[in-house]
């Protein structure tokens, strides 16, 4: 285990934020959801972002439809490289702070830098973007997550990649080998604190971790989901792997327990994060087969059905967010890069709610306040002369 303290500047901003008044973010005072859209009917014509600074003051990259708004709350010139030089290029995935007395407050986000990367935080009532941390060997970070424990965790997609976990009340940031090296991106925590995610490989697994005991991820059960039948579809079982192996290589030790591949799995979602009710339903996405799988859980037991399967136009699934009544939202990782709707209860049936007007761009992190009354989404790669990534919510028009 390796542990790392924030620099002491970084440490006195998140430690004074934790001290801030309650407050709830304007945006989140909405009562309205993303219930009622009417789907937009294209992906959006490609429109470079501005060529100025003072250009992105009114700038609004996504084609939404009527009745939503969009506003940028941090950029990579005004916010990420300030405060991380060039490890805080490329904005990633998005978690709140989702319990706790500042609940909602605190916007966590990873940066997918080569080297040198970081996790920043963005104040929702005061605006002000910081350095959560920063280290030369962070790599590719992607997956994040807050916990019922009140960390955020967040992982490298990289060969090899590990999971860390920061306290933000005290900047001691943990790695936590034994959920896995590999190539990680998407992390979700179920009600009982089991870990999921998977591996981003041309034959990766899905994988689940049961702590020894919970809330604590420094020991515990690694398993790869294995589908009982060759199609991939139907039951299955979580088959335990090798402790000492899966430490150093998950993705051998998944192999050799004859767990189940799919082409560059990315993202998992459970209903945790907005309170759905279902939280025993996870979604994957499974990237290079344009294809959601919908995994029932139960326990040892699993059953897995081809959710969403390469509808027309469907590019490319990348990123998910479930809201409070049941929708899935599904971002591509495309130019243009849309975000569909598989609404409740439609089976699988996806509409198209945004579109990304910048075609050099991807949307990435959709991620949903508690309730669902924000969507916080990343523009990442931007194009353009500046290549301005940024961060973005959409809400209903109040």
């Amino acid at each position: 285990m390796k542990k790392h303290s924030l620099p002491l500047v970084a440490l006195a901003i998140v430690a004074a934020a934790c001290e801030q008044t309650p407050n709830q973010p304007a945006d989140a005072l909405s009562a309205s959801t993303f219930d009622h859209f009417e789907a937009i009917s294209a992906s959006a014509q490609c429109v470079a972002p501005p060529s100025t600074a003072a250009g992105f003051a009114s700038y609004e990259p996504f084609v939404l439809p009527a009745g939503y708004t969009q506003r940028i709350i941090a950029s990579q010139i005004n916010d990420f490289t300030p405060i991380a030089g060039a490890g805080g290029d490329l904005p990633d995935m998005n978690t709140l702070n989702e319990t706790g007395p500042f609940a909602g407050q605190f916007l966590y986000r990873t940066h997918e830098v080569g080297s040198n990367g970081a996790v920043s935080v963005t104040d929702l009532r005061t605006g002000v973007t910081s350095l959560v941390t920063q280290l030369p060997e962070y790599n590719r970070l992607d997956g994040i997550v807050w916990s019922r424990w009140q960390t955020v965790l967040f992982a490298e997609e990289t060969a090899g990649g590990l999971v860390y976990e920061v306290d933000p009340a005290t900047g001691v940031v943990a790695s936590r080998p034994a959920v896995g090296r590999r190539s990680h991106e998407g992390l979700r925590l179920d009600p009982q604190g089991n870990l999921y995610g998977i591996s981003e490989t041309a034959a990766g697994a899905i994988f689940k971790f049961v702590p020894d005991s919970p809330g604590d991820l420094s020991s515990g059960q690694l398993y790869a989901l294995k589908v009982l039948d060759a199609s991939r579809t139907g039951a299955a079982v979580w088959v335990p792997l090798d402790l000492t192996q899966s430490a150093i290589n998950s993705d051998a030790a998944a192999a050799a327990a004859g767990a189940t591949g799919w082409g560059r799995p990315e993202d998992v979602e459970i209903g945790t994060s907005t309170g759905n009710a279902n939280n025993q339903v996870m979604y994957v996405a499974v990237t290079s087969e344009d294809l959601i799988l919908k995994i029932d859980l139960s326990g040892d037991e699993a059953f897995v059905t081809n959710f969403v399967h390469a509808p027309a136009g469907f590019d490319n699934p990348d990123n998910l967010a479930l809201d409070a009544q049941g929708n899935l939202f599904i971002a591509e990782d495309n130019g243009p890069g849309d975000i569909w709707v598989a609404r409740a209860g439609s089976g699988g049936a996806i509409e198209r709610f945004a579109s990304l007007s910048d075609c050099s761009a991807e949307p990435s992190g959709i991620y949903f306040d508690k309730g669902a009354h924000i969507l916080y989404v990343n523009v990442q790669h931007a194009g353009g002369p500046l290549s301005n990534d940024l961060a973005v919510v959409i809400s209903p028009t109040k």
